[in-house]
């Protein structure tokens, strides 16, 4: 990607250190679609950033066309605008123009400041994700809001994310050392986040990847917590191990209720990087829109339709173990990617009521805290390669799997029917391609498509459609 070096009007340019870190964080926050959190202690050379007295402007813009073959009419908020996989409202086809199909439109600000104390420098991040097709703020859980009361058979492309409306998706500020690494306060990237961009094959895109589309896997259970708010998280490198630790606290006057915590251990040597990773999140939330039953209750309740949604809420328990290998070439770098998550969903320690103010100023009407008769677990898992061709052309193949197990009771213990229940178990399988051409450092093109089909119990409620396929091209800029 391409930077710019500004000069000020002293003609005096910042510490070079600086200038390293500043790229090496703007490089990985711009490499994958909802970017790198943390400012690494090990800063990546410098090319020329868009950076004034420490102070760098970065974005992309990614905008597309996409044909679906299965598919609800798209969203002008839902940060993909199009579902990109298959869901129980994909009716039939559509085609139309989608946003941030490679990487997650945005635009932010990043500054570092040396605090003449060693090798440690003030950092922080402020950064605003928006949809380029239609200009708005990305807002998910608008896009819910907007289908309260509808059928699913006149439902537009609505689902759940971290991604809110909020202002800035990542918020924080902190100290970074690269002896001692970094330490971040604020809304920012989870821990596991940052290891699905770094370990998937289609770098964490939404238009080509599992775990990029859907944050349930980088959130530890539930899209909501892909980004975490009043967190605090720490990273760092010693040698060929890293290391990290991310808490989230839940500002409230006790209990675990709506905290986390986040770590990860791991090591890169001759090509190799492996990453272990364990995620607890409690009392997490999932919203849906309501039902029009739902809607019908919500003048007695005093909420407004504009603003309220329903929430399934969780204890979550996430383990993970992800891979790469680069495999020595005299020319092209090819990579191989391996990763599985084991995570398990029981009824919350700790209850949400309902009435409960979500992220994005949403709230919870309705909220359901006995889902799980016994615990849910989603073994997810996926693999893949990535050449790259002539120096300027990636292409990539992958696979994602999810086995999902039957947790309900009485009559629905042990089935695996779709037609029975969804707590049934079930499998669902994705298979993606994609090819990357960059004409310059900043300007790329790409085109690539995903298949996606579920079977059992994560099919249950698919009356129309159980497959997808979603042939894409587009544009992508960075700076």
């Amino acid at each position: 990607m391409s930077q710019r070096s500004f000069v000020g009007k002293s003609g005096m340019r910042r510490p070079a250190l600086g200038v390293s870190l500043l790229a090496g964080t703007l490089m990985s926050a711009a490499g994958a679609v909802h970017g790198q959190s943390a400012a690494g202690p090990v800063p990546k050379p410098a090319d020329d950033s868009l950076t004034l007295h420490g102070i760098t402007l970065y974005g992309i813009v990614d905008a597309g066309l996409q044909y679906d073959t299965h598919s609800a009419p798209f969203s002008d908020y839902f940060s993909a605008t199009s579902s990109d996989l298959v869901q129980k409202n994909s009716v039939k086809s559509v085609t139309g123009a989608t946003s941030s199909n490679m990487s997650q439109s945005r635009v932010g600000l990043m500054g570092i400041e040396p605090l003449n104390a060693g090798d440690w420098y003030g950092i922080f991040r402020l950064e605003t994700f928006f949809n380029p097709t239609s200009g708005d703020i990305s807002d998910a859980l608008k896009s819910q809001t907007l289908n309260n009361g509808r059928t699913a058979a006149n439902q537009t492309v609505n689902l759940d994310s971290s991604i809110a409306g909020q202002i800035f998706q990542q918020s924080y500020l902190g100290v970074s050392s690269r002896t001692f690494g970094s330490l971040t306060f604020g809304r920012q990237n989870t821990i596991l986040a940052d290891g699905v961009a770094k370990y998937d094959p289609q770098g964490a895109s939404q238009a080509f990847s599992l775990v990029g589309l859907s944050g349930t896997y980088a959130g530890g259970g539930d899209t909501e917590d892909r980004r975490l708010d009043n967190s605090l998280k720490y990273v760092a490198v010693f040698g060929p191990l890293h290391a990290g630790a991310e808490y989230k606290f839940n500002n409230n006057h006790g209990g675990t209720g709506n905290n986390a915590v986040q770590a990860t251990i791991g090591a890169e040597y001759l090509g190799a990087s492996i990453d272990g990773y364990y995620s607890k999140v409690n009392s997490a939330v999932s919203t849906s829109a309501l039902s029009a039953a739902q809607v019908a209750e919500l003048p007695g309740l005093g909420y407004s339709v504009d603003k309220s949604l329903a929430g399934t809420i969780s204890d979550n328990t996430t383990l993970a173990v992800m891979a790469l290998y680069n495999i020595p070439a005299p020319v092209g770098a090819p990579k191989v990617y391996l990763a599985y998550e084991h995570i398990d969903y029981a009824n919350p320690a700790d209850p949400i009521a309902a009435g409960f103010d979500d992220i994005g100023g949403y709230k919870l009407a309705f909220v359901n805290n006995a889902a799980f008769p016994h615990d849910k677990v989603l073994d997810v898992y996926w693999t893949g390669g990535k050449y790259t061709v002539l120096g300027n052309l990636d292409l990539t193949i992958a696979y994602y799997g999810i086995r999902q197990n039957a947790y309900g009771d009485g009559a629905n213990a042990g089935c695996n029917s779709a037609a029975k229940s969804g707590t049934c178990s079930g499998n669902e399988n994705i298979y993606s391609f994609s090819g990357d051409y960059r004409f310059t450092k900043r300007f790329d093109i790409y085109a690539g498509g995903m298949y996606s089909r579920v079977q059992g119990g994560l099919a249950n409620g698919f009356i129309y459609n159980t497959n997808n396929f979603n042939p894409t091209i587009g544009f992508r800029f960075r700076f």
